[in-house]
């Protein structure tokens, strides 16, 4: 089980390191401004599509770290914030997660016309993990 306190300080950190507001935090996460506030006040746990939602929008967000405490944030050691300044490393892996993202839901194609693919989830050798909704 998470604790919502730890949790909410990690969320804090990534914040600082990002520097946004909590308001700018929740749009980039694409969660309401509501939802960042009674996190980080304790009054709600966060659910899976949240922190889903916020280890997707940022590459260096280890989940494991996010979740527990244990790893590093950020994930790579990279000498700017992504919000601020792109390295190259890591605009050119989000091109080629949009490209995996749409070749993996482009196997609606092979697959008979009655069933569609959904959701697509990976699963990482570090723990990690990603979520592709068709």
């Amino acid at each position: 089980m998470v604790n919502s306190q730890e949790f909410a300080k990690r969320i804090e950190k990534v914040i600082d390191y990002y520097e946004f507001s909590a308001a700018s935090f929740a749009d980039k996460v694409q969660v309401g401004r509501s939802s960042i506030s009674h996190i980080l006040s304790g009054r709600n746990k966060p659910s899976l599509d949240f922190v889903l939602k916020v280890v997707s929008a940022f590459p260096e967000v280890e989940l494991y770290w996010l979740l527990n405490g244990k790893g590093s944030f950020p994930k790579n050691e990279t000498p700017t914030p992504t919000s601020k300044k792109q390295p190259e490393d890591v605009v050119d892996f989000q091109e080629k997660k949009e490209a995996s993202k749409t070749d993996l839901l482009n196997l609606n194609h092979q697959n008979s016309a009655s069933k569609k693919i959904k959701k697509v989830i990976l699963f990482y050798e570090d723990g990690s993990f990603e979520a592709f909704e068709n």
